[in-house]
C-alpha cells in the first residue's frame, strides 16, 4: 500500500443504540473521540434523524458518512412476491435518497434479499428479481453519485450469498458498474476458505469492508487471520474503506440483541473497543507500509 492509508470508520450501532438526536450526537462524539474518519448510519426508520439534521450534525463536526441497510421478509426482492418485492425496492431508494442527500456516496449491506435463512431453496425466478430491482436501484443510484454494495453473510443469515465467488458471480449477472462487493470478515472466516482467499476472490469488486472480528468482538480478540487478512489486501492494491463493526448487549436494542443473537457481552465499553479497533486497524496498514515490523495481535 501506499503512503496513502485506507479511511477507516465505524458502525453506528457499535456506539449507539439509535439514530435519534440522542443517539446520533453519542455516535458522533464516540466516532471522533475514538479518531475514525467516518460513520457508518443505518438507514434510518420513523422516529429518528432525517437527512436534513443528520447532514447538519456530520457537517458542523467534519464528519464523513456512509449508509447501511439489510432488507426484512417483509422487503424480500429475491422473492417472486410482488408486494414484498415492491417494499424492498422503496427501501433500497429510500436508503440510497438518504445517502445522497447527507453527502454519503455509499449504501452497502443486505441488499439482495431479505436477511434472514429461507425454510425453502432459492430460486432462478426470485434471483432473476433481485438481480432486476438491485438493477434499477443502482443506475438510480448511479444519477446521484452513490455506488451500492452488497454484502453476503453466512449460511444462518442467508441461502442466497454465503461467500465471496457467489457474490463475484451475482455481481457478473447484474453488470451494474456502481454495484460492488462488501465483505464483512465475520461472515467470509465462516464461509471461505479464508478471510484472505475471500479478499483475493473479490478482486477488483471489493469496495468496502467491514472489519469484524470472528465472535463479532474486539478486533485481535478471536481466531481471525488478520495478518494474512491486511497482506491479501495489499496484493490486490485495496484502498477503499474500511468499518470496524461489533455489537454488544450493553449498546444496542433489545429487539436487535435477538435479531443478531448478542446471548452474551463481548464487551462493556463502547469507547474502549472503538479506540482499540482504531489503533488495530492502523497499526496494521501501517505495518503494510513499512512504518511498522511486527504482527499486530491482541489490542
Amino acid at each position: 500500500m501506499s503512503a496513502t492509508t485506507n479511511p477507516l470508520g465505524v458502525h453506528a450501532r457499535t456506539l449507539s443504540r439509535d439514530w435519534t438526536r440522542e443517539g446520533a450526537e453519542l455516535a458522533v462524539r464516540r466516532t471522533l473521540n475514538a479518531g475514525f474518519d467516518f460513520l457508518e448510519i443505518p438507514a434510518p426508520v420513523v422516529g429518528e434523524l432525517d437527512a436534513v439534521a443528520t447532514r447538519r450534525l456530520l457537517e458542523f463536526n467534519d464528519l464523513d458518512a456512509t449508509v447501511s441497510l439489510a432488507l426484512t421478509p417483509e422487503q424480500d426482492i429475491n422473492s417472486t412476491d410482488e408486494a414484498s418485492s415492491r417494499r424492498g425496492e422503496e427501501a433500497l431508494i429510500s436508503a440510497v435518497r438518504f445517502a445522497a442527500a447527507i453527502g454519503a456516496t455509499y449504501v452497502g449491506g443486505v441488499t439482495f434479499s431479505q436477511l434472514g435463512r429461507y425454510r425453502s431453496l432459492p430460486t432462478a425466478p426470485a434471483r432473476r428479481n433481485a438481480l432486476a430491482v438491485l438493477g434499477r436501484v443502482a443506475r438510480l443510484a448511479a444519477e446521484d453519485g452513490v455506488t451500492v454494495g452488497v454484502e453476503y453473510v453466512n449460511r444462518y443469515e442467508s441461502n442466497l450469498l454465503n461467500t465471496a465467488e457467489q457474490t463475484v458471480a451475482f455481481l457478473d449477472e447484474l453488470d451494474e458498474p456502481n454495484a460492488v462487493l462488501h465483505l464483512d470478515t465475520f461472515h467470509a472466516n465462516s464461509e471461505d476458505p479464508s478471510v484472505a482467499a475471500a479478499v483475493e476472490t473479490a478482486g477488483h469488486r471489493l469496495a468496502y469492508i467491514h472489519a469484524s472480528e470472528s465472535h463479532r468482538g474486539a478486533l485481535g480478540s478471536g481466531s481471525l487471520d488478520w495478518n494474512g487478512f491486511f497482506e491479501a489486501l495489499q496484493r490486490i492494491g485495496y484502498r477503499g474503506p474500511i468499518t470496524f463493526e461489533s455489537f454488544s448487549p450493553t449498546v444496542v436494542s433489545p429487539e436487535m440483541t435477538v435479531e443478531v443473537g448478542l446471548w452474551r457481552a463481548p464487551w462493556t465499553s463502547a469507547d474502549a473497543v472503538a479506540t482499540d479497533a482504531r489503533t488495530f486497524l492502523s497499526l496494521h496498514l501501517a505495518a503494510l507500509r513499512g512504518l511498522a515490523t511486527t504482527s499486530i495481535g491482541t489490542p
